[in-house]
């Protein structure tokens, strides 16, 4: 690789942390939006908006020149995870579950690594294994409540709200896969304007079939909604560029710090304040992160002379 190729993927993926920081205050902003549009109509109207900033930054994307399989499959991941996320978050039943369901939908990272593994042919040790473990036992932790790792207690929780929970879940399981389609087949090419006007109209489809929420318009409900659109939008088209240009490994790692940032934020925001087995289970899943980095790190010098030995 050459020395302006390197600079290009380490800049892309420096973009692609920031992204992480952006979406980092999303769980929280989108459930204060949906708290005065309605978990549908808040939706909407994040995409939307969101959708507006990136044609004014990013700009309409040429899709003429798109490989085919990227319009068709990337748009289809990026809309069912986008309403997944959304759709999951607002039909919370408060503002800690808000939180919790964003914890389980921050089991991409884990399920992107796994699969940058099996199907980009990542390279990795047996380190991915205790990694990955720690990181389930973690959000099985957050979801155990107050008393940590209480199978029963998770399963109640659970039960108490399966559609949010349910759609987190299949969420996590949706982008992993649009990381790792998008890695091989866009070609370079980025689609996130597009994409976000996709999910924007599917969402005021959902809304007018649903006959129209119930909208609380005020000073505090738009501020929360511009916020929510700014960090959407400008979080994913950094994404996009890290992605597509970065260190995969390097951002799927990084990552997994997102759900000790997200629930502090989100904690604030909603004004829900979090026991400590919860803040264990975040911590867990940090750990987590940082086992499945180091599976995927390239070779080093002491390893090369341990097998010499």
């Amino acid at each position: 690789m050459q020395a302006g190729d390197i600079k290009r993927r380490n800049k892309s993926t420096l973009i692609g942390l920031i992204a992480i920081l952006l979406w980092s205050s999303i769980v929280g902003l989108i459930r204060g939006v949906s708290e005065s549009f309605g978990a549908t109509g808040g939706a909407a109207l994040i995409y939307s908006v969101a959708s507006g900033l990136l044609l004014l930054t990013v700009g309409f994307p040429k899709v003429r020149e798109f490989p085919r399989r990227y319009v068709i499959w990337g748009s289809l991941l990026f809309v069912s995870y986008e309403l997944c996320l959304s759709l999951s978050i607002g039909y919370a039943q408060s503002g800690r579950q808000a939180i919790e369901v964003g914890m389980v939908n921050y089991l991409w990272p884990t399920f992107t690594m796994l699969s940058a593994i099996l199907f980009n042919k990542q390279k990795s040790n047996l380190l991915i294994v205790p990694g990955f473990l720690l990181s389930i036992v973690g959000i099985c932790w957050v979801l155990g409540g107050g008393q940590g790792l209480d199978l029963p207690g998770m399963v109640d929780n659970v039960q108490a709200n399966p559609l949010s929970y349910g759609l987190a879940f299949t969420g996590a399981v949706i982008w992993a896969a649009y990381c790792t389609v998008t890695n091989r087949i866009a070609g370079g090419k980025n689609g996130i304007t597009l994409f976000f006007m996709l999910t924007a109209l599917v969402l005021w489809g959902k809304y007018l079939a649903m006959g129209g929420e119930a909208m609380t318009l005020s000073l505090h409900a738009f501020i929360y909604l511009a916020m929510a659109a700014s960090a959407m939008g400008f979080g994913y088209a950094a994404w996009n560029v890290g992605i597509l240009h970065g260190n995969v490994t390097i951002l799927a790692g990084a990552s997994y710090f997102i759900p000790v940032l997200s629930a502090a934020l989100a904690a604030t925001l909603l004004h829900a304040p979090l026991s400590l087995s919860f803040w264990q289970g975040a911590s867990m899943v940090c750990a987590g992160s940082i086992l499945c980095w180091l599976a995927t790190r390239g070779p080093r010098p002491k390893t090369r002379l341990s097998s010499q030995s």
